[in-house]
């Protein structure tokens, strides 16, 4: 996916590397979206990808998450996905868990949105809009 995002915009950056240990100075991003991600991330390693995410915005810039919504601690594990053999483990969460997570890093959530589901999905939609307040510095 990455391959094909520099191939479709060769002037932006894109980097590679796990959400609870970016690879950037402190305060350096004009923002971030998370879509569909956090889902990937355990329920113990939560808090420490919303440090990250805190630690490497520049004050004042946004975070927007997307993520399926669901029972807090709840998940589902796949071992085929799309006819392929996969590991792959996704972490349901409710927008008040992830949005406590957000507020111990020290990022103020101004709005949430959750969305029933639509077509054949299963779970509802959460969206959260937070920012990186003025004068916070990196834990």
């Amino acid at each position: 996916m990455v391959a094909l995002a520099r191939r479709a915009h060769p002037a932006l950056r894109f980097h590679v590397g796990s959400m609870t240990a970016l690879d950037l100075p402190d305060g350096t991003l004009g923002g971030i979206v998370a879509a569909y991600s956090l889902i990937h991330v355990p329920d113990e390693h939560l808090a420490d990808a919303c440090g990250e995410m805190a630690r490497v915005l520049r004050p004042g810039a946004p975070v927007l998450l997307v993520f399926q919504s669901g029972d807090a601690g709840g998940r589902m594990r796949l071992s085929e996905r799309f006819g392929r053999d996969v590991d792959l483990t996704y972490h349901w969460r409710t927008p008040e868990t992830v949005a406590e997570r957000l507020a111990e890093a020290g990022l103020r959530v101004t709005a949430r949105v959750l969305r029933e589901p639509v077509g054949e999905e299963k779970r509802p939609r959460a969206f959260l809009l937070a920012e990186k307040p003025m004068g916070l510095t990196p834990r």
